[in-house]
């Protein structure tokens, strides 16, 4: 019975490894790939300076430590390192492997939820089309079309998920055996230490996620009923007692902290509340199950999902508050455990939709996915519309440079003909700038800049002794397009820049020394 076990074991894992393969060049496809924008850019220039120290000599703050306790940066710089590929192709690398793996735990936990091909393929099909989808208004996307810690974070935690099942819920006499339990509890417990030194606090609501489950399947219906509700009052009770033991915040920090508007339900959009209700009202149907048999992961998962977004909302409820005399809860932004809200959410939706709906037949495949794949690349297409839809190494593509972003295209100008102790200023808003696509100065041009608006705002939000740095470079640039030269020259000179990028449309008797359609770099006289 063990050996027909396991021949049909390695036939079913050939067809997922098979089937994920194929899927994370289809999702590779659809998502695009970004590797400087947005949170990329902050990233990025951490792991450049690890791999030459004389980079951002100035604002080095601000590059560095973006992420506390994370080894995300060194690990990105040792491959570097140890592969001798240069960064950008380590980057690419990473990004694949990290959707393949994503997918792939995806499966996995599908396999413990379905046992139909079909669901477990609509699960994770449906995942690949949905891979960056927004997690309602918390400014976090399933998956990001770029690398970042949450990168590697992501597909430890559904890792960490299959692992625990596996230790909980043996489905067969071979998984039934001790060592393939030990080795279900050993693939929780490493792939929680890898997101927790990825991400430790996407790696701290992964132990928790998986302390919820171990709750919910256990078969005595007291400890089922009072370690949920125990871990629930005891995630609102730490977050009062951090809230508590904060310290008093001065009015100049709460003031950037304010413009951090998805760390606040007050000011969130009725669409983005709409993202935190559906899905929780979607797995309410799952969870209602007996959760016997083969249906006692699916309802332990969905219930899961459930306890955790209802907690985040509670705790963001209480103490995760505009006017709140602290903001400490809020910066840990309790609202992105969603995450794991909406990843289960759409193996259960994409597992309805290949189940009964799809079925066997392929042109219903092929028809449904083509279309949500076509809806999905008109979206990404739309939010990074200057830029190419694939930004690839250069090494790695024949036509490099041509046709793509006109500012990404300064930036490397910057970068090969400016002194590396350059300081850069630009407007404040540049990264929302049209024409721009939130491409990351820092990431692409190499070189020192004054604080902006959207990442360095974040990053001071997070670490409030950069508060009076990024205030005072976000007065001196904000509107820098429409001051005079003179202006310009007293604001800037006082702080340390040396440059200026400004757009074309721009006036200045500044000596421009790169010009585009988009963009001009000046030197400051």
């Amino acid at each position: 019975m063990v050996e027909l076990e396991l021949e049909q074991y390695r036939r079913e894992r050939g067809f997922a490894a098979a089937l994920v393969t194929a899927l994370t060049f289809f999702a590779f496809l659809i998502h695009g790939y970004h590797p400087y924008a947005e949170d990329g850019g902050i990233y990025l220039p951490e792991i450049k300076r690890l791999l030459d120290p004389g980079l951002y000599s100035f604002g080095a703050e601000f590059v560095v430590g973006h992420l506390r306790y994370s080894v995300f940066a060194s690990l990105m710089a040792g491959l570097v390192r140890e592969s001798r590929l240069n960064l950008e192709v380590v980057l690419l690398l990473v990004h694949l492997a990290s959707f393949w793996v994503t997918l792939f735990a995806a499966w996995l936990l599908a396999a413990r939820c379905y046992t139909s091909r079909e669901a477990r393929g609509g699960a994770v099909a449906l995942l690949a089309v949905w891979l960056t989808i927004p997690i309602a208004g918390t400014s976090l996307m399933l998956m990001d079309p770029y690398v970042t810690a949450r990168s590697i974070s992501t597909p430890c935690a559904l890792l960490a998920l299959v692992g625990a099942l596996q230790f909980l819920l043996p489905r067969s006499e071979m998984e039934g055996e001790p060592g393939e339990r030990r080795r279900g509890l050993a693939l929780c417990c490493g792939a929680l230490v890898g997101a927790g030194l990825m991400h430790p606090l996407m790696g701290a609501y992964a132990v928790g996620s998986v302390l919820l489950l171990c709750a919910v399947l256990s078969t005595n219906r007291l400890v089922r009923v009072w370690w949920t509700v125990g871990l629930g009052l005891t995630a609102v009770a730490a977050a009062a007692g951090v809230q508590l033991a904060s310290p008093v915040e001065s009015a100049e920090y709460q003031r950037v902290m304010l413009t951090r508007s998805y760390w606040f339900l007050s000011q969130w959009h009725w669409y983005e509340l709409v993202g935190l209700v559906a899905p929780l009202m979607i797995l309410g149907v799952v969870a209602r199950g007996r959760g016997r048999g083969v249906d006692a992961a699916r309802v332990g998962l969905a219930r899961v999902a459930m306890v955790s977004g209802v907690t985040a909302i509670v705790v963001a409820t209480l103490f995760a508050r505009e006017g709140a005399a602290v903001h400490q809860v809020a910066r840990l932004q309790p609202l992105r455990n969603f995450q794991l809200v909406y990843v289960v959410m759409i193996l259960f939706v994409g597992a309805a939709l290949g189940e009964r709906v799809l079925r066997r037949p392929a042109w219903r495949w092929v028809a449904a996915f083509s279309m949500l794949a076509v809806v999905t690349l008109l979206i990404n297409r739309a939010t990074f519309p200057a830029s190419k839809h694939l930004e690839l190494p250069d090494s790695l593509t024949w036509n490099a440079g041509d046709g793509g972003n006109r500012w990404e295209t300064a930036f490397l100008w910057i970068r090969k003909n400016t002194p590396k102790d350059a300081v850069f200023a630009m407007d404040a808003n540049y990264s929302v700038i049209d024409g721009e696509d939130a491409q990351g100065f820092r990431a692409i041009a190499e070189r020192s800049s004054l604080p902006d608006y959207s990442k360095d705002g974040g990053t001071a939000s997070n670490k409030p002794a950069l508060t009076e740095e990024w205030s005072q470079g976000i007065s001196l640039q904000t509107g820098l397009g429409r001051e005079s030269d003179a202006g310009r020259f007293a604001a800037l000179k006082s702080i340390g820049a040396t440059w200026v990028v400004l757009e074309r449309k721009a006036a200045t008797g500044f000596g421009c020394a790169y010009e585009n359609d988009a963009v001009k770099v000046c030197r400051l006289p």
